[in-house]
């Protein structure tokens, strides 16, 4: 059904707490059309002040329910609330509140929430009873959460709340495309952004990352005054980055910021310092949303960290890449909220243009696990999504799924799923969590792997979980992500209440069930996983001797990830918890390694073999076909190609070339047919060297029926008659079919011998009596007729003791000599 009718909300000056914004003019429009319409887009540039006003102008406007607003990071969402909640002096938990996992503080008017809860909200409650209004916040950012809001938000309005008001908003966007969409209309606000003058490197950077970062960071510092704030792609660099500033200058405040610290940090970070000048290193987060009131100069340091996921490997890994160039204005516009600012940009004027326009939708590169699991729990997948999922990404999620219990066969939730859906969790953990028995341990491991690892150095999960039952022995810097690791496990403990049971390496195996990893024969800490990959490890790692091991971590690389985070396994628990995926596959295949075949039994999980025992009744067909594998591979050469065999097929070959009806012996025929020809002579042959007994000459001629036998013997016969009954071999390794015959033996013969139907001549050899060549023709009349007189005269004195007669043709043919009385 279309949205109902709505009558148009006056026009009227909105006076708003707080100072002014630049938006302020255009909120009555847009409260007045939002209400008669539905549904709008906002273009708003940043410093235009949406996010603190708009909320308050819609509450101040709309006449029920509570308005939603979705913010992609929980530092945005935290720090939204608390200006919105400010500005009508209050904290929030009054009538602005904020919601994110983990934490809540319920507002009765206005809720900034993270996106992911929106999800939960529609799904729970697809009416969304009591809200009035969802407030979509940078929506050019196109998180995977955001879109899927998104879709979810159309299809609840479309089908149950055509008075649900939709309102996206962003400071850049291709706002024709998602009007569209949406099926709204588009209003566009002024901002408030002051000059930026941009400097950028005069020659492209050569160093290490951080030293060229740390380096243009301390000329700013030299160079302006006021905050600056620095982009860099992660938590790591940046205190790296801080490490190599120190001794920072006098007055100069430094503040990290990024989405991990806690929240007082990050308020601080946001607030003027009460003296100095502050220096901000903060991640992407600071893109978008926060207005950092006092940063006159932003230095970009180019780089920004994504997730992408492979399909194949079914791994996700955190890659850094180039910045996009709407990223790199977004950065630049952060130096011009308060006044003019400076813009120092950490790569040359001319690698600009190689920069990509803007970065690719998170739904593109993402693990769809989550996706899939909403999909199917919401019943459908046609939803209107900005960027459709992409079919090979969602199938393999699917597939992971119905691995994990969460799918049935056709595709639907089952309860266990239902379940899932309702954690807090990628479904692997999830899964983990709930088929573990729930309790602590369980949530720990969740809780880790949830996280960014505390702790640097080796493999070893034991190791972090040991960190976790005594943070206090941890390294300093490790104490506040551990903090919040339990803070989170505990929450998780509370959902799914249990006492476990299962072990370290075994639940860490119910997650990732496709991780499970045999260590490969020989020296190198290698493993294969029972998902068809390999892994490896550094050799001085404590786990690198292990047999067996629960993959948690890996690097994602496709071709032979390195291991992160592991526990040894034992294979009892494996057998035990996996009993269901356990099988016995029975193979007989040709080894290349050992050219011969192999027949054997093995307890598989997935890709890995437990057990491997030789298969002794492997039946006769199934060594046979090995066998017949193995000349493929090897190649026909590999068979034992005596003269008889090879004449055999070159005759069958040549008279086929003439338009004959007879079987293909070419390379690729032979090959193509090899089951049907060669398979049923290999019975009781394994090895390569068991070949050689093969008769192949017989084989190939039992290819051709009597027919064919006879055509083959009249029109490409395998020896040809002298005139004197010798029977001479055909040479079919040529051009054209030849002999080797003594000149005298062809005395008489007056028609050149030919072959085949199109009666190719015989190209012959002429031998002198020593059997040394005298002369190749392909016509023998015309050789009698002129060369041999010469051949006569010079053969005569060297072999007296032969027929030299002067009329070949009527000379009879001989093997020997003349009789002695005829000499002289």
């Amino acid at each position: 059904p279309r949205p109902a009718a709505r009558r148009p909300a006056a026009a009227a000056p909105m006076k708003l707490p707080g100072p002014a914004q630049p938006i302020d003019p255009v909120l009555p429009g847009l409260a007045a059309r939002l209400a008669a319409e539905g549904a709008l887009v906002l273009e708003a540039p940043p410093g235009a002040g949406k996010t603190t006003r708009v909320p308050l102008a819609l509450a101040a406007t709309l006449p029920e329910g509570r308005i939603v607003m979705l913010e992609p990071r929980r530092l945005a969402a935290r720090a939204a609330a608390w200006r919105l909640a400010e500005a009508l002096g209050e904290e929030p938990g009054g009538q602005v509140g904020y919601r994110m996992r983990g934490e809540a503080r319920p507002g009765r008017r206005i809720e900034v929430v993270t996106e992911g809860l929106l999800t939960r909200m529609i799904q729970d409650d697809p009416e969304l009873a009591g809200f009035g209004c969802l407030i979509f916040d940078e929506v050019h950012e196109r998180s995977l959460q955001s879109d899927l809001g998104l879709a979810l938000a159309l299809e609840v309005r479309a089908a149950l709340r055509p008075d649900l008001a939709i309102l996206a908003m962003s400071a850049t966007l291709d706002a024709g495309a998602l009007a569209a969409l949406i099926g709204c209309g588009v209003i566009s606000a002024p901002g408030r952004s002051y000059p930026v003058e941009t400097r950028h490197l005069d020659a492209p950077a050569r160093g290490r990352f951080e030293e060229d970062a740390a380096a243009l960071i301390a000329r700013a510092l030299a160079e302006t005054e006021g905050g600056v704030l620095a982009f860099l792609p992660g938590e790591a660099e940046i205190r790296r980055v801080a490490a190599r500033l120190a001794p920072l200058p006098p007055g100069v405040v430094l503040r990290p910021l990024y989405g991990a610290m806690p929240a007082a940090a990050q308020r601080a970070a946001l607030a003027p310092p009460e003296q100095g000048r502050k220096l901000v290193l903060a991640t992407s987060i600071a893109e978008t949303s926060l207005t950092i009131p006092d940063v006159r100069v932003v230095v970009d340091c180019g780089r920004a960290r994504r997730a992408r996921f492979d399909p194949g490997s079914g791994m996700t890994r955190l890659v850094t890449e180039r910045v996009s160039r709407a990223e790199a204005d977004q950065r630049r516009g952060r130096a011009g909220r308060v006044g003019p600012g400076l813009c120092y940009r950490m790569w040359t004027r001319g690698e600009e243009g190689a920069l990509p326009p803007e970065p690719p939708p998170e739904i593109l590169s993402a693990d769809l696990t989550g996706l899939a699991l909403e999909l199917a729990l919401w019943g459908s997948a046609e939803l209107p999504f900005r960027t459709p999922p992409p079919e090979a990404a969602l199938a393999e999620a699917r597939a992971l799924l119905a691995d994990l219990g969460a799918l049935d066969a056709a595709g639907h939730i089952t309860p266990h799923g239902r379940r899932l859906a309702a954690l807090p969790l990628h479904p692997r953990l999830g899964h983990m969590l709930v088929a573990g028995g729930g309790g602590a341990l369980a949530a720990r491991i969740a809780a880790l792997m949830e996280a960014r690892d505390p702790l640097r150095g080796d493999c070893d999960l034991m190791r972090r979980l040991d960190a976790l039952s005594e943070p206090g022995r941890a390294p300093p810097e490790a104490r506040p992500a551990l903090a919040r690791i339990l803070r989170e496990a505990r929450r998780l403990a509370r959902m799914v209440p249990g006492r476990g049971g299962v072990g370290v390496a075994g639940l860490v195996s119910l997650a990732y069930p496709d991780r499970i990893a045999l260590r490969r024969p020989g020296e190198a800490p290698r493993w294969l996983m029972s998902g068809g990959k390999g892994a490896v490890m550094d050799p001085a790692d404590p786990l690198a001797g292990q047999r067996l091991l629960a993959v948690a971590e890996t690097d994602g690389d496709p071709r032979e990830a390195r291991i992160r985070l592991a526990a040894p396994l034992a294979e009892a628990e494996l057998r035990a918890l996996h009993a269901g995926r356990l099988g016995t596959r029975r193979i007989c295949e040709w080894s290349r390694r050992d050219r011969a075949v192999i027949a054997r039994e093995r307890l598989m999980l997935g890709a890995i073999a437990l057990e491997d025992r030789v298969w002794r009744d492997a039946p006769a067909e199934a060594l046979a076909a090995a066998m017949a594998e193995g000349v493929r591979e090897m190649g026909l050469d590999a068979l034992p190609w005596t003269p008889a065999a090879r004449r055999l097929r070159a005759r069958v070959e040549w008279l086929r070339a003439q338009g004959a009806d007879l079987p293909d012996m070419s390379d690729a025929g032979l090959l193509a047919r090899l089951d049907d020809w060669l398979r049923p002579h290999l019975a009781g042959m394994r090895r390569a060297s068991d070949l050689a007994a093969l008769d192949l000459a017989a084989i190939l001629a039992g290819l051709l029926d009597w027919p064919q036998r006879q055509l083959l013997d009249r029109e490409a016969p395998a020896e040809f008659v002298a005139p004197t009954g010798s029977r001479l071999p055909v040479d079919w390794s040529g051009a054209a079919p030849g002999i080797r015959v003594r000149l005298q033996e062809l005395f008489g013969l007056t028609e050149h011998p030919v072959l085949g139907p199109r009666r190719c001549p015989l190209v012959i050899e002429l031998l002198s009596p020593a059997g040394r060549p005298v002369q190749v023709t392909a016509d023998l009349p015309g050789f009698w007729a002129s060369s041999y007189a010469d051949v006569r005269k010079e053969m005569r004195g060297r072999y007296p003791r032969h027929p030299w007669p002067e009329d070949p043709t009527r000379a009879a043919p001989t093997r020997g000599t003349r009789p002695r009385g005829q000499r002289g």
